[in-house]
């Protein structure tokens, strides 16, 4: 496996999200908790930046990033601009993440995960990927209840993927 369709996908998604939170009319709505629903879009955007942040920033990369959780889910207010910001945070500790030193799959995560589980880079990798997926696609699915909008943001794009190649067309 290429190191950098991992990191393709994770750059995909996060540029997907910002656009979500960008597509919210206003900065209040982006907050929005219709009934049933346990956490905004805002607080999956902060929840999926601190989580990327701290696993690759601060524990693949070493990048210093000291997580607090307990904000992500207790934070309310924010702007979407300052979402996007830390949306872009994340993205950037992706980005230097998988341009720095080597990531060998095989090896042992550094950190213990979901309290207490010893589990290959690889398989935690592809794990914060579809994490961020699952999230990504609530936070779409709120956007549209809040707003009543069936617009796109464009997610889930094939060019994007590392290995994507357009092929010609072929006459009939």
């Amino acid at each position: 496996m290429d190191i950098q369709w991992i990191a393709r996908i994770l750059e995909r998604d996060l540029e997907t999200l910002k656009r979500e939170i960008a597509a919210f009319p206003d900065d209040q709505s982006v907050w929005a908790q219709p009934p049933g629903i346990t956490n905004s879009a805002g607080t999956l955007a902060l929840h999926l930046a601190g989580n990327l942040r701290h696993f690759l920033g601060g524990v693949l990369g070493r990048s210093g990033y000291v997580r607090n959780r307990d904000h992500e889910f207790a934070a309310r207010g924010l702007s979407r601009d300052a979402l996007i910001g830390e949306l872009d945070s994340a993205l950037t500790a992706v980005r230097a993440t998988f341009a720095g030193k080597p990531i060998d799959l095989a090896a042992d995560f550094p950190e213990a995960v979901g309290g207490g589980y010893r589990v290959t880079t690889g398989d935690w990798l592809i794990h914060l990927a579809t994490h961020l997926a699952f999230h990504l696609g609530q936070v779409g699915y709120l956007r549209r209840i809040v707003t009543g909008s069936p617009t796109s943001t464009a997610g889930l794009s094939i060019p994007q993927l590392a290995s994507a190649v357009k092929l010609p067309k072929l006459r009939a």
